[in-house]
């Protein structure tokens, strides 16, 4: 235990440590469940890190968002004080760089390489330059970083009083840090993963991968391999050629954008619909046939613009203006394009939802994952992998060892009620159902002491709760009530969530969110700060397209069990998770109202864990009220 800090072991800690260790031993990849405050992350740490220090192999630590990095350097932070022990964690060019410039102007991750690349080529980044002077200095500051753990704002703090390269000082540090930690998309998206190995000089078979939370890897993986672009940005990039005297690219834009709504003029006659899928040679019929331009010159117009797209943002960075290209943008969507026709782990859509746009969707999120029969090992821990088989097929993860510890919550410290009159079934929903679903959450929040969470199975059905008068009626509670915006930044929400906490020494607070949400997935909420939750809904997709797609290309893969593993599986995992937020350990009591009758049914409960399963009660408002009293009553 060398590489375990503390003093006690929790229940089963030792089994999991041991487990992990022997699974890099052998080169195994490893699946592992093991329930929220079971110490997940010190416990994969201190089983990895004897064998990758002896052996002389990195570890990859992967995880979803910055609080979740953050955890594992402040774990490392105690090993280190027994063990010697460096790591480091890596953030965007965007979050490490100190050239006005670039933080002003860039947005993704691909821009911010370009300019970043621009500025040093042409002298104009002072820190880069500084970096060449300096270079012992330098140097001497990624050897101080390497005698202990680093947070990201400690390593940029010297850096800005050196006047160094924050994002270069990181990654020089990581080039021998034991462990790096970072986001899930340096790994699952080809491009960037690529980029990673080479600017480090690692190879697949240096690695051993920690995937944190790996029940957000299908989503997350489907994400990075997908894409889109609206017809705005078309449209830009035609004004953009005409204003480059690009006439070539210009006049195909031009065509190509009338036969795209020549297309959406056919294709959306049904004002209810929002997206449809498309044959995908279909948006290249309409310009072809009018430019008489074959397949070959095709690649090559759209290679061209790709190579017109880097010279016009170079040019603009010249001109100390925003680093865009709408014309690459358009370039390298539709090479992708047209690179994935014939693929059948793609679908080739049209949308409208905010005017028209193109987009590909990833249906197989295991090609994320080609490379984990590359690395040394790989392991994928979560509260919520249950059942195991179905994450190990849907992942594609081979050589893998199978594992889930049981539950830590004791009985008399969870209370699970389920609603028996209420639904969000599509059919079912109606104001008189929200309204019944508000007196069921406000008469919890009056009961639960202190802070409780409200997460929806969608938006649409927050927005549901809100017109049946909801924040009115929680506020007459006492309790401040605070809802999560849909699309606001990490900051504006961590600032929400840190206000909701911080109601918990007071009169206590609500949170409204949805499930699969940042809030109801990635936060810790200890103490009084979630005693309870109320879960409104089985977070089940729409019946769109895409979902029916994903549950065609699965039955084709798993015979029998496409629908079970695209539609029915993710929501109840979503489901899990959030009412895993009232319970960060064995001794912590909260209560879970499940605002759904379907929630009893025999599929939905087969796939939640024993401690939710196992003691669910079902309810009406009175008896709903009677449980509460009387599990709080006892709360001393």
């Amino acid at each position: 235990m060398e590489y375990f800090p503390y003093e006690t072991l929790r229940p089963h800690q030792r089994e999991f440590i041991e487990l992990v260790n022997e699974a890099v031993r052998r080169g195994s990849n490893l699946i592992i469940e093991a329930p929220t405050g079971f110490g997940k992350t010190i416990s994969v740490l201190a089983g990895v890190l004897p064998y990758a220090k002896e052996a002389g192999y990195k570890v990859l630590y992967l995880a979803r968002t910055h609080r979740q990095m953050d955890r594992v350097i402040e774990e490392l932070k105690e090993i280190n004080k027994k063990t010697p022990v460096s790591g480091v964690e890596l953030r965007s060019r965007k979050e490490l760089c100190l050239h006005n410039y670039l933080v002003e102007y860039t947005s993704d991750a691909y821009t911010a390489m370009v300019v970043c690349k621009n500025l040093k080529k042409s002298g104009k980044c002072q820190f880069y330059e500084n970096e060449k002077k300096k270079r012992e200095e330098f140097e001497e500051v990624a050897k101080f970083f390497l005698s202990g753990p680093a947070h990201p704002v400690e390593i940029l703090d010297y850096a800005e009083t050196l006047e160094l390269c924050p994002y270069d000082l990181t990654r020089k540090v990581a080039e021998k840090a034991d462990v790096i930690v970072a986001s899930y998309l340096y790994m699952i998206s080809p491009g960037i993963r690529e980029a990673f190995l080479e600017g480090l000089g690692l190879t697949y078979s240096d690695l051993i991968v920690i995937f944190d939370e790996a029940h957000n890897l299908p989503d997350q993986a489907i994400s990075a391999l997908s894409d889109s672009i609206s017809i705005h940005t078309v449209n830009r990039a035609i004004k953009e050629a005409e204003e480059y005297r690009e006439h070539e690219i210009a006049n195909f834009l031009s065509i190509f954008g009338k036969g795209l709504e020549l297309l959406y003029s056919e294709k959306f006659s049904d004002r209810e619909v929002t997206e449809v899928p498309l044959s995908p040679e279909s948006i290249f019929a309409h310009p072809m046939n009018v430019l008489g331009i074959d397949a070959r010159r095709l690649i090559k117009t759209l290679n061209g613009m790709v190579t017109v797209g880097d010279s016009i943002r170079e040019d603009r960075i010249e001109k100390n203006q925003p680093p865009r290209s709408y014309i690459g943008r358009v370039g390298e969507f539709l090479l992708l394009w047209f690179s994935l026709i014939g693929r059948d782990d793609y679908l080739f859509l049209m949308g409208r939802e905010k005017g028209l746009s193109l987009e590909l969707v990833a249906l197989d999120p295991s090609k994320a994952l080609t490379f984990v029969r590359d690395v040394k090992s790989a392991i994928f821990m979560s509260g919520t992998l249950t059942p195991l088989e179905a994450f190990r097929d849907v992942m594609g993860i081979e050589n893998s060892m199978l594992k889930k510890f049981p539950r830590m919550v004791k009985r008399e410290n969870a209370l699970v009620l389920v609603a028996r009159d209420v639904s969000t079934r599509g059919e079912e929903r109606s104001l008189q159902v929200y309204r019944r679903m508000v007196d069921y959450i406000v008469e919890a929040v009056k009961i639960i002491p202190k802070n409780v969470g409200v997460f929806t199975a969608s938006y649409e059905v927050l927005q549901g709760l809100l017109s049946a008068n909801l924040q009115v009626k929680l506020e007459e509670t006492g309790k401040a009530v605070f809802i999560e915006k849909q699309g606001a930044s990490s900051k504006e929400n961590d600032l929400l969530v840190a206000q909701f906490k911080a109601h918990s020494k007071t009169n206590g607070a609500v949170l409204l969110g949805v499930m699969g949400g940042r809030n109801s997935e990635g936060q810790d909420y200890s103490g009084d700060e979630m005693n309870g939750v109320v879960l409104v809904g089985l977070p089940y997709a729409r019946p769109t397209p895409r979902t029916e797609a994903q549950v065609r290309y699965f039955e084709a893969k798993f015979p029998g069990k496409g629908r079970y593993y695209g539609y029915y599986l993710p929501a109840h995992r979503k489901l899990v998770q959030a009412a895993g937020r009232v319970h960060r350990s064995a001794e912590e009591r909260g209560s879970i109202i499940i605002l759904d009758y379907r929630a009893l049914w025999e599929n939905v409960r087969k796939d939640l864990p024993d401690w939710l399963a196992e003691d669910m009660k079902p309810v009406d408002l009175a008896k709903m009220r009677l449980y509460l009293k009387k599990f709080w009553a006892n709360a001393g």
